[in-house]
C-alpha cells in the first residue's frame, strides 16, 4: 500500500521489456484484464486491488500512483500492446455509465474517464465486447482491446448462456497467435525479435476457491485446448 516507496523501486515488467526490445505483445485472461496475473505483465502497483481509481486511497493519488486500468490504457513502451483480451469493463468505465451488455451494471471509476473510448481514440484500434464483434475483426494490423464482461469472463461451463456471447480461451488464443504471427511476418527479414503472448486461464482458480470442481475442471480442459 506504500505508493511513494513503490514508485522509488520500480522494475520493468515483462511486457515492457518485450515492447522495448521490438517484440509484438499480447495478454489474455478469462479473469479481469486488470486482475493480478495479467496486470503483473504491464502495470506497477503496491496493491493488486488498485484496479480502478476508486480503489486507490487518497495518499496514493497524491503520491502519484495510477490505477491498473489506467496504466493499461497509458502503456507507452514500444508501439504498445497489440492484443489485449479478457474481462473487467467496469474498471474502465465511469460510475455514471451503464455497461453495454447489462444496463443495470455501472462502471466503478470516479474520475469520469471512459478509458475504453479513450483507448480506441488514442490507439486507433478495434474495441470489442461481444462474440459477434470478435468474429468480425478484420485481418489488419491495428491493435485490439476486447473486454467481454463487467468483471471476470464466464466460466467455460456457463459461456454458452452469456447474453451477448463471448469467445472461449482457445478462440482468443488462436486469434492472438495468428495476429501476432502476421505482425512478425511484416518485420524485416533480418529482425531477431519475435512475439510475447501471455495467456491465463484465470477462472480455474476461481472454481477451486468456490469449491466447484465441475467449473474448475471444465476451465482446466479449456486451458489445455488453448
Amino acid at each position: 500500500n506504500d505508493c511513494a516507496r513503490a514508485l522509488e523501486n520500480e522494475l520493468p515488467t515483462l511486457l515492457e521489456l518485450a515492447e522495448d526490445a521490438g517484440y509484438s505483445t499480447g495478454v489474455i485472461s478469462t479473469a479481469r484484464i486488470t486482475h493480478a496475473t495479467p496486470a503483473a505483465a504491464y502495470a506497477h502497483a503496491p496493491n493488486r486491488d488498485w484496479e480502478a481509481d476508486s480503489n486507490l486511497p487518497p495518499t496514493a493519488v497524491s503520491d502519484g500512483c495510477r490505477d491498473i486500468a489506467r496504466q493499461l490504457v497509458e502503456f507507452d513502451h514500444g508501439d504498445g500492446i497489440e492484443v489485449t483480451l479478457g474481462g473487467g469493463r467496469q474498471y474502465f468505465l465511469p460510475k455514471e455509465m451503464s455497461d453495454p451488455e447489462y444496463s443495470e451494471i455501472k462502471g466503478v471509476r470516479t474520475d469520469q474517464q471512459d478509458l475504453m473510448t479513450r483507448w480506441q481514440t488514442e490507439r486507433e484500434g478495434h474495441l470489442i465486447w461481444n462474440q459477434q464483434q470478435f468474429n468480425a475483426l478484420p485481418d489488419d494490423n491495428r491493435p485490439v482491446l476486447g473486454l467481454f464482461e463487467p468483471s471476470h469472463m464466464q466460466f467455460e461451463a456457463d459461456r454458452p448462456k452469456d447474453p451477448a456471447g463471448e469467445p472461449s480461451l482457445a478462440e482468443m488464443t488462436r486469434f492472438a497467435v495468428a495476429r501476432l504471427q502476421r505482425l512478425e511476418a511484416l518485420k524485416p527479414s533480418d529482425s531477431e525479435t519475435g512475439y510475447l503472448l501471455i495467456i491465463e486461464g484465470g477462472r480455474i482458480d476461481h472454481g477451486h476457491h468456490a469449491g466447484n470442481a465441475y467449473r474448475a475442471l471444465t476451465d482446466a480442459v479449456e486451458f489445455a485446448q488453448a
